[in-house]
C-alpha cells in the first residue's frame, strides 16, 4: 500500500507541475513577474499536499509581512522540506540550493531562473552564491535556506551545525532572521534509500525574528547559535511528545 500511495503521489505531482508549467514559463520571462511565478510554485505545493491527503499545519507565533524582507531559516530532515516551505511561508522568497536541481527538466529551469544556485563542485561557488543573496535582500526579496547546507541523514534526525551563510547576509543587510522549525516531515518522507511517502499531517512552527539592526560581523557566531537554539528546542520538544 505504502509503494502504491508513494506512486501515485509521484504521478500527480509531475502532472500537477506539467499543467502548470506554461503558466510558470510565461512568468519567469520577465524580472516583474517572478512574484507570479513564485505563486504559481505555491498552489503546485497547496495543490499537491491537499490532493496527497496531507494536511498543513503552521502554528504562527510571528506572522511575517507579506511585504517585510527576511532570511528565513529552517532544519532539514527531509526533501521534502523543499516543497513545504512554499505552503508554510507566504512571502516572496528565494530558495538557496544546490545547482543539480538545474539538471531536472523543467523543474530545473524553474529554479535556475527563480532561485540561488551553490555548485558545490566549483570553487568559487559559495562567494558567488552569497552575493547573489546579498543582492536579492537588498532589492527587497526575502530568503529561504536550510543553513545546515544539505540532509544529514540520522534516526531519529538531529540538527548538524550551522553554516555561517545565512547569519552573514542578514547581518550584512541588517534584516530580521526568522527561525523555522519543521518538526516531523522526517516521517512523512524519510531519507532512505527506499523512497517512501507516508500520510502524516505536516507541522511547523514559524518563530518569533531575531533582531539584526545594529549587528556586526563580529556578532555572527552568536546570531547563529540562537538560531540553532531557537530551532533545536522545539525539535527537543517535539522527540518527548509520547507517539
Amino acid at each position: 500500500m505504502q509503494l502504491l500511495y508513494t506512486a501515485y503521489c509521484a504521478v500527480y505531482l509531475v502532472l500537477l507541475y506539467l499543467l502548470l508549467f506554461p503558466l510558470q514559463f510565461l512568468f519567469l520571462q520577465r524580472e516583474a513577474w517572478k512574484p507570479l511565478a513564485h505563486r504559481v510554485n505555491r498552489i503546485w505545493g497547496r495543490l499537491f499536499f491537499f490532493g496527497a491527503g496531507i494536511p498543513v499545519r503552521v502554528e504562527h507565533r510571528f506572522r511575517p509581512d507579506p511585504r517585510g524582507t527576511y532570511v528565513f531559516c529552517a532544519n532539514h530532515f527531509s526533501y521534502i522540506d523543499i516543497a513545504a516551505m512554499g505552503v508554510v511561508v507566504d512571502n516572496f522568497f528565494a530558495f538557496v540550493g544546490k545547482s543539480e536541481v538545474k539538471h531536472i527538466p523543467l523543474l530545473g529551469y524553474m529554479f535556475a531562473k527563480l532561485h540561488v544556485q551553490v555548485d558545490r563542485s566549483q570553487p568559487n561557488s559559495r562567494a558567488y552564491s552569497l552575493a547573489k543573496s546579498i543582492r536579492t535582500l537588498a532589492g527587497g526579496r526575502s530568503i529561504m535556506i536550510f543553513p545546515e547546507g544539505g540532509i544529514r541523514a540520522a534516526q531519529p534526525p538531529t540538527m548538524e551545525s550551522f553554516k555561517d551563510g545565512a547569519f552573514i547576509m542578514a547581518i550584512q543587510q541588517q534584516v530580521p532572521i526568522v527561525p523555522i522549525s519543521l518538526l516531523n516531515n522526517h516521517q512523512i518522507l524519510p531519507d532512505t534509500p527506499k523512497v517512501r511517502l507516508h500520510r502524516h499531517p505536516l507541522r511547523a512552527v514559524i518563530h518569533p525574528p531575531i533582531d539584526t539592526k545594529g549587528m556586526t560581523q563580529t556578532d555572527v557566531e552568536r546570531l547563529k547559535e540562537e538560531t540553532y537554539r531557537i530551532i533545536n528546542a522545539e525539535l527537543i520538544k517535539e522527540k518527548q511528545v509520547p507517539a
